[in-house]
């Protein structure tokens, strides 16, 4: 019995002994590796984006100007027209007779006003009657040419070249002049504008820089413009400022600017939404990092840098725009010789001994 307590206890005082010993062995820490750069120091040109729509240069309704029922519709709904193409015709009888006679009374009153002359120069009629001659010449050359144009108008003609609309009124239809029914309408497609609005703010920056000679006045200069739709990622229609409005709005403190696009090929059309980034400033001097470096506290904005001892220590700064899509410019809180932690801040915090490895961030984004 002794020999079988005496062997139990040996066997527990060595697992105690074996505990402490593990429980002794030294933790050894590693420090974590992260990807290190200093900003890149580059020279941008600013950009200012506002939400637009495009619309055409030229619209035209499309109305009658006679009375008469519509004979034919001689366009395909939504087909190109060009300028001077016949879209509709109006019955032309009615106008034809009309024409007819002006044309004969014309030629019957200009065969008077010859005989009153003759009568006139033997003395047979007098000054006077020769006068009601002349007067009945004009007034039949007048309702000649008003014939000529009444006739001229039963062929409704587009007055622009451009996209045309449905047919709102089908053949056979009778229109009227009185209120110049509405036939269609008519839209230009190239060149295009693209309409925007532009807060008061930035309307006194852009002033202000014209003023200084940072930046032409978009009254006076052609800035450029580019334009991404709702489903593209880039800004690939390229344009330029032509027109700048005359003043504020008061209930909305916006001012109107319009940019103009080539459409060749037809892909723009007006209503289509679009945003458009146009020129803020000239090329400026700035400092740019990746917008996946940057973190939040609350409200602000910081990065993490490695200092001299290796270890991680927190910056903030001050944000500007979004450059290419993927780099913030940053427009103070760093110098420009940070190594800016860039890759593995999940691993990370302030105070932390960590490997920095460098990187070359000109090799990874384009600036």
């Amino acid at each position: 019995m002794s020999i079988r307590f005496t062997f139990f206890v040996s066997f527990f005082l060595f697992l105690v002994a074996c505990s402490s010993e593990e429980q002794t062995v030294p933790q050894t820490f590693h420090a974590p590796s992260v990807d290190v750069a200093n900003p890149i120091e580059t020279t941008v040109t600013s950009w200012d984006e506002y939400s637009g729509r495009f619309e055409a240069v030229e619209e035209v309704e499309i109305r009658a100007r006679v009375t008469g029922y519509i004979e034919s519709v001689n366009f395909e709904d939504g087909q190109f027209v060009n300028k001077n193409d016949i879209l509709f015709v109006i019955d032309q009888r009615p106008f034809k007779i009309a024409l007819d006679s002006a044309s004969a009374t014309f030629d019957l009153a200009q065969k008077e006003l010859v005989r009153a002359k003759e009568l006139r120069e033997k003395k047979s009629i007098s000054q006077e009657e020769v006068d009601e001659r002349i007067n009945a010449v004009r007034q039949a050359e007048a309702d000649l040419a008003s014939a000529e144009l009444n006739m001229a108008f039963t062929e409704v003609r587009t007055p622009i070249s451009g996209l045309v609309s449905r047919d709102l009124v089908n053949a056979g239809n009778l229109i009227s002049d009185s209120n110049g029914t509405l036939l269609t309408t008519v839209v230009s497609i190239n060149p295009i504008h693209f309409y925007f609005q532009a807060g008061e703010t930035e309307f006194l920056k852009y002033m202000r820089a014209s003023l200084s000679g940072d930046r032409e006045s978009s009254r006076t200069a052609s800035n450029p413009v580019r334009v991404k739709l709702q489903d593209e990622s880039e800004y690939v229609h390229s344009g330029v400022m032509d027109f700048v409005d005359n003043r504020v709005d008061r209930s909305t403190g916006t001012i109107e600017g319009r940019a103009i696009f080539n459409n060749d090929d037809g892909f723009l059309l007006p209503g289509v939404f679009g945003r458009l980034k146009v020129l803020s400033s000239n090329k400026q001097n700035v400092l740019l990092i990746p917008d996946i470096a940057l973190s939040t506290d609350q409200n602000r904005k910081y990065v993490y840098i490695v200092n001299k001892d290796s270890k991680i220590e927190r910056k903030y700064v001050e944000l500007g725009k979004l450059h290419n899509q993927d780099l913030r410019i940053i427009t103070s809180g760093l110098q420009g010789n940070e190594n800016i932690v860039v890759n593995g801040l999940m691993r990370i915090r302030d105070g932390v001994p960590v490997k920095p490895e460098t990187v070359d961030l000109s090799k990874q984004y384009s600036f």
